[in-house]
């Protein structure tokens, strides 16, 4: 592990814009700008219930993770057609290369499109097409993870992955999203059980507002490699523990965890002291559109609010590369390229 010279608090903004790092915890929904959801509407002839982009903006206050979830669902109808999911997804990874990300694991569902009468397939060519893009546009690999809607029926989870099998190989992983509270991860351990002998990398959402037994439930019971969120991890040393000794990543989202209250504020976020104790943390931005900041102002504000160092700007995202999915080689090439910038940064 690198050791990482001081710099100082009036370049520490830079380097965190300009050093390269890994997005694992990105709603790919969650970053459709109300610019694009607007210019979509109008493209599919749909009228929204917002008269104009400000007034649409103004309505992004939540006091939860379900006040949030019902203006989502509801952005989401514009999406219609295979170019709207790779125009969407076109945008975020356009943004996400700006702010020096090389790799984004991105999060979608299909179950809020079916619902709408979108097919599977029209969600994940379009998504696919648009990752595949990437690499050659902006140099980002990206990937796709399929997340269940946990407010769902397990059986609902189980017709999702039988849908979405054909396009396995556009997939890398499978995920569990939506509202957490009420919906304990061990609702589908044994749709995560089918997906696991398939062969997909499994992930979930827990310990956002739900307690400390859900990541053990994730953890024991669906038996995840990555812990979405995980912030609730800090109130049980055992939990704790068991995070450190199996080196298992969480993937935490302040700007997300300030807009819907899980903290009062940034300075009282438990990040730095997750890092302190060894803990696998990443940062990401979650549903940016929507929580005020991509992956580099979700950097930038939280290390002012904390006081944080270069060195955790380096474990960070060095963590996030470690935490990823992609391959051995590639994984170490962009972790050369992450201590390359910070030798060179002065």
């Amino acid at each position: 592990m690198l050791i990482v010279k001081p710099v100082p608090a009036d370049r520490l903004p830079d380097l965190l814009r300009l050093m390269p790092k890994a997005e694992l915890h990105i709603h790919i929904e969650g970053s459709l700008e109300p610019e694009l959801m607007f210019a979509m509407a109008q493209r599919n002839g749909l009228a929204m219930p917002y008269p104009d982009v400000e007034s649409l903006r103004r309505a992004y206050v939540f006091d939860n993770l379900q006040d949030f979830l019902d203006i989502y669902h509801a952005g989401t109808l514009v999406l219609r057609t295979e170019q709207d999911f790779y125009d969407m997804t076109h945008a975020y990874l356009a943004r996400a290369a700006a702010d020096n990300v090389v790799h984004a694991e991105i999060f979608f569902d299909t179950q809020t499109h079916t619902g709408h009468g979108v097919s599977t397939d029209t969600v994940i060519k379009g998504l696919h097409r648009a990752c595949a893009d990437a690499q050659a546009e902006f140099g980002i690999s990206a990937s796709l993870i399929l997340c269940f809607l946990r407010h769902l029926s397990e059986e609902a989870a189980f017709e999702c992955l039988e849908q979405a099998l054909p396009l396995r190989e556009k997939l890398v992983g499978i995920g569990l999203a939506s509202s957490e509270l009420g919906h304990p991860p061990e609702k589908f351990a044994r749709v995560f059980a089918r997906a696991r002998e398939l062969g997909f990398r499994l992930v979930a959402h827990a310990g956002e507002e739900g307690p400390p037994a859900y990541i053990w439930s994730a953890l024991d019971v669906l038996k995840v490699e990555r812990i979405d969120h995980g912030v609730q991890a800090i109130n049980d040393p055992a939990l704790m523990a068991r995070l450190l000794k199996d080196r298992i990543p969480l993937t935490v989202c302040p700007l997300s965890n300030l807009k819907l209250r899980v903290f009062p504020t940034l300075a009282m976020h438990n990040l730095g002291r997750m890092l302190d104790a060894g803990i696998v943390a990443t940062i990401n931005s979650d549903d940016p559109a929507y929580f005020g900041g991509y992956i580099n102002q979700n950097f930038t504000q939280t290390f002012d609010a904390l006081g944080m160092t270069a060195q955790q700007a380096y474990q960070l995202a060095h963590n996030s590369f470690g935490a990823s999915f992609i391959g051995g080689s590639l994984k170490h090439q962009y972790i050369d390229r992450l201590n390359a910038m910070f030798e060179t940064f002065s």
